[in-house]
């Protein structure tokens, strides 16, 4: 077998091979002699059909199939021999493929770069510092007693915070115009959830009364339409409901299926949550730096195909899960990221000779079920199927590295509230 290598541009390279006829001739002989006991051809006994003829009828047919068969080994050998290592599949080319000739072919495809880490311990991290205080567990029963309010219909005028059943007529200049008007829409008042100004004309407004409300719709509203013009709408008031959020006490516990230990229990299983939550936060939070540091003090140049196929993968994942019919193109930066960045863990994970720990993918597993009704299920479900557990294993692999280079690059420490990791605002 002959072997020449051309080095394209950047990861490109285009390998020729060359396979002696003989190697070709002989397999397809012996192939053609084997089939001449098998195969059943009209006019001659089972056994008997000259190989002329079974050349004839079947010769093209082998040909191609040792010729394909050859390909794949001799390719393989190929890359063995000149340490390559090719990212994506190769394009194959070959002129023509005949008999007593020897097997000649090209294989075009880009190759993995070669990786060499920056020292870890050079890389500046950040980790968020934060816990979980009474004043959380506050907030967050009472954000669960608002979800639970009850209304109770009040004879006065109505207040921010109210709910109200309002009909409305709207018209532009006079004429009513599509989606203007509507019958027995409840509102609460101060929730947002009307055009900017209508809930505050609202507050005021008592049972049966009546008020013209004037509000100019957004230069960004969803219907075209309507964007930046300005809409008169006859507001009648129907009901005004006053809130009545439940009393925190052993009963409001029990909606939340604690039925012994009352208030307290409560507010120790909302801290587990709190807790745990925070902890996932405060990993994700460091994760994604380290992935960035690692990112930013190690490029590498990327193989195109490599990226191609993770976007062709994140567009249909999107596809499945969203229902999102974005372009490919839209992929690409994100794809190129992530295919750096494994090639990266790639190289960390040889370099640490990290190994997946079994029992960090079984407390991972666990830690899924908890927010399942019956986590044992879930826990069979996940050891039972090979893909999920090879995706949780790639997880814990990842936080592992993320772990090993923590240990050794410079942490700074920053101090965060609940609030601000759990719910971190929009920058300015």
């Amino acid at each position: 077998m002959q072997v020449s290598v051309e080095t394209g541009e950047g990861l490109k390279r285009k390998i020729t091979i060359q396979v002696p006829s003989e190697a070709l001739d002989s397999e397809v002989a012996n192939r053609l002699k084997s089939l001449q006991g098998r195969v059943k051809v009209d006019g001659f006994r089972p056994g008997k059909v000259p190989l002329s003829v079974v050349k004839q009828r079947y010769g093209q047919q082998v040909l191609q199939e040792v010729a394909g068969e050859l390909m794949q080994t001799s390719f393989r050998d190929a890359l063995r021999q000149e340490n390559l290592r090719p990212a994506g599949d190769p394009v194959i080319n070959t002129e023509s493929i005949k008999p007593g000739q020897p097997l000649e072919y090209t294989a075009s495809f880009e190759i993995y770069p070669e990786v060499t880490l920056a020292p870890v311990a050079e890389l500046k991290i950040s980790k968020p510092a934060a816990s979980v205080a009474d004043s959380d567990i506050d907030t967050m029963l009472e954000t669960l007693r608002k979800q639970a309010t009850g209304w109770q219909e009040v004879e006065r005028a109505a207040q921010n915070e109210d709910r109200v059943t309002v009909d409305f007529v709207g018209t532009i200049a006079g004429e009513a115009f599509e989606g203007g008007s509507a019958t027995a829409v409840p509102l609460v008042l101060g929730s947002g959830r009307m055009i900017p100004g209508f809930e505050e004309q609202v507050v005021g407004v008592a049972k049966e009364g009546q008020v013209s409300v004037t509000v100019t719709f957004p230069a960004d509203y969803q219907a075209e339409h309507l964007q930046g013009k300005t809409a008169e709408f006859a507001v009648t008031v129907s009901k005004v409901e006053a809130p009545e959020p439940p009393a925190l006490d052993d009963e409001f516990a029990k909606q939340f299926g604690v039925t012994e230990g009352g208030l307290d229990k409560l507010r120790q299983d909302i801290r587990a949550n709190m807790e745990r939550e925070l902890e996932n936060r405060i990993r994700a939070e460091m994760k994604g730096d380290v992935m960035e540091k690692l990112a930013a003090a190690n490029p590498v140049e990327i193989p195109d195909a490599l990226v191609q196929q993770e976007a062709e993968t994140l567009k249909q994942q999107a596809s499945e899960q969203q229902g999102s019919d974005l372009p490919l193109d839209s992929y690409m930066n994100e794809a190129r990221r992530r295919v750096q960045l494994g090639m990266l863990l790639a190289e960390a994970i040889k370099i640490s000779a990290i190994q997946v720990d079994q029992d960090k993918v079984r407390e991972r597993i666990e830690t899924i079920s908890k927010d399942y009704e019956d986590p044992a299920e879930v826990v069979r479900y996940y050891q039972s199927n090979p893909q999920l557990l090879r995706g949780i294993e790639t997880l814990v692999m990842e936080d592992m590295v993320v772990d090993w280079i923590a240990t050794q690059a410079e942490v700074t420490m920053q101090d965060r509230t609940f609030d601000e990791l759990m719910n971190p605002r929009p920058a300015l």
